[in-house]
């Protein structure tokens, strides 16, 4: 099985009014760019690593190279950040230095090379010695005292010992022609090797400093021929491969970069892409891609139906889903479960309509606690938890009753009747207040009651809606939102008579929505998604679902806030994640 290899990385040098300044964002970027080329790099083939090495070089070392040694531009996390980007760059130089051999980095990483042992000479240059400007850099800018106080601290003698000692042994005598300052350098590392006490060993490698990603076995292990060469060496590729007695000979010396022995198998060089049940399966490059572009400023919610994954494992439809708060997990409520023969289930129904309330511990799937209704021919009609710190979950019943239970102690903490009669219908759907203090329950009737938790008073009731109330969500500053069947989506304050905002939908009710900052993502059963401001009166973006990336009717919604993804459930019982 052939094995694509997308290589979309790209470092590009600020330009423009920002083009002295690095964030915290670019400064990560920076230390992703290198990582992630480390990681990819591993599982090239030798074919595939020539044919992208230009690339490589001129796209992602060269830029990367420019920030590291540039006396213009300061990192936000000082010298620690530098430090780590200089190790992390030069042992990803190192990395493709081995499988490429000495010949090939002379012709396609001297520049490469140059720039990052240019360096060490930009503290002379700032004393008075005269020194050439490094490859790449610009002059025409002021230098920056923090920046070459960075790189004073940066590129020491240790760090000339830990990076020129292992090179020197790589490139031998083509040493002098691709580092013009090699001299100086290697003055540098034999200052920092006398600077040690006798007896003590000096500062390991770039090899033993980056061991992880280089691999400390860089020749064993490998599948290709080991019976051709001459001279006692081995041809592999374009390099001799040194027999294993020949090693232990050279091991305790600073060749060790090249040449060290006893590894694992995964941390070689070159490594195979083993198979993985787990794929990305969606448009993820157009995601990053779109991401690299993206203002820090950008507050908005942007949704360009780009489809990342997709989730099954359900034969119903998708009734509800919680993201959890890390983002990387979330639970979903389907019409109906898939199970094992053998598995037990809590619930007479499939949907807990046995007026039973049953608490989980979502990570070990365990049963805590299980409430049953007081009349079992009273149904439970809608739940929800108190904000944290409070334990308690909150259960509406047919009988528009509102009743608190802890799942901590058995019984019940608190009762109270929200409305009477039956004008008000059944209570569809309860929404907590961020901080606690409140609950809103919505009625089938479209009335709606805030009720004070602490005391128990009704603070309001109210006609919010000319038809069913679909669902509410609470949110800062006393604010509440909600949806109705009569195709309205209504922000509220809680104590104020008049709405904020109004939407009405043409079409179609809004049935699912979620929050996210200053807005509210909804979507209805036509598969539209749309994107509503709280506080501003601008009109909503609307964007229907395309076949190609959902497929079903949409059921419900939940948005990842961080990663500004949207989870979608449908009511064939697959979940989909979009951007």
């Amino acid at each position: 099985m052939g094995v694509c290899v997308c290589y979309p990385l790209q470092v590009t040098p600020s330009i423009g009014a920002g083009a002295g300044r690095l964030n915290s964002r670019k400064e990560a970027g920076l230390l992703a760019a290198v990582t992630l080329t480390q990681k990819i790099v591993v599982y090239l083939s030798d074919t595939t690593l020539m044919d992208i090495l230009p690339k490589i070089s001129q796209d992602i070392l060269l830029p990367v190279l420019s920030f590291l040694t540039s006396p213009t531009i300061s990192f936000p996390s000082g010298a620690q950040a530098r430090t780590i980007l200089c190790m992390k760059a030069i042992s990803l130089v190192a990395l493709v230095a081995l499988r490429i051999g000495s010949e090939m980095v002379q012709q396609h990483l001297s520049s490469t090379l140059r720039m990052f042992f240019e360096a060490f000479s930009l503290p002379l240059a700032e004393q008075g010695q005269p020194v050439e400007p490094a490859v790449g850099q610009v002059g025409l800018l002021p230098h920056d005292p923090s920046a070459l106080e960075e790189l004073q601290k940066v590129f020491n003698p240790e760090m000339a010992y830990s990076t020129f000692v292992p090179f020197s042994c790589l490139l031998g005598d083509v040493i002098p022609v691709v580092v013009p300052n090699h001299e100086l350098v290697g003055h540098l590392a034999s200052l920092y090797l006398a600077s040690i006490p006798s007896g003590e060993e000096p500062a390991p490698g770039v090899a033993s400093l980056e061991r992880s990603t280089l691999g400390t076995d860089p020749f064993s292990g490998s599948s290709e021929d080991t019976h051709s060469g001459t001279f006692g060496g081995v041809l592999v590729g374009n390099r001799i491969q040194i027999p294993a007695e020949a090693q232990q000979d050279v091991s305790g010396s600073p060749s060790s970069f090249c040449l060290a022995s006893g590894g694992k198998e995964e941390s070689a060089l070159k490594q195979e892409l083993p198979r993985s049940a787990h794929l990305l399966c969606g448009n993820w490059l157009a995601y990053w891609q779109y991401e690299i572009g993206v203002s820090q400023n950008n507050a908005r919610f942007h949704f360009h139906q780009i489809k990342l994954q997709s989730y099954v494992g359900h034969l119903g439809a998708i009734k509800c889903m919680a993201p959890l708060s890390g983002e990387d997990f979330f639970l979903k409520l389907a019409s109906q479960e898939r199970q094992e023969p053998s598995s037990p289930s809590h619930h007479d129904g499939p949907l807990s309509c046995d007026s039973s309330i049953h608490i989980w511990d979502p990570f070990t799937g365990k049963l805590i606690h299980a409430f049953e209704a007081p009349d079992s021919k009273v149904p439970i009609t809608a739940v929800s938890a108190m904000s944290p710190p409070y334990s308690s979950v909150g259960m509406a019943s047919a009988d528009s009753v509102l009743r608190f239970i802890d799942h901590r102690k058995p019984g019940l903490q608190h009762e109270f009747r929200l409305a009477t009669g039956a004008n008000a219908g059944l209570i569809r759907c309860l929404a907590v207040s961020p901080s606690g203090r409140s609950i809103v329950a919505g009625f089938s009737s479209g009335f709606m009651v805030l009720l004070d938790t602490r005391t128990g008073l009704i603070l309001r009731g109210w006609p919010a809606h000319e038809g069913d109330i679909l669902q509410i969500k609470a949110t800062e500053g006393n604010t509440v939102i909600s949806s109705s069947s009569d195709h309205s989506l209504t922000v509220w304050k809680e104590l104020e008579q008049k709405p904020l905002q109004t939407y009405k939908s043409i079409s179609e009710p809004i049935h699912a929505f979620d929050l996210y900052s200053n807005e509210v993502v909804a979507g209805t059963v036509a598969n539209k998604i749309g994107v509503y401001s709280l506080q501003e009166s601008l009109p909503p973006s609307i964007t229907k679902l395309s076949s190609e990336n959902f497929r079903g009717t949409l059921t419900s919604l939940a948005v990842l806030p961080t990663k500004c993804h949207l989870l979608l459930g449908s009511d064939n019982g697959t979940v989909r994640l979009l951007a």
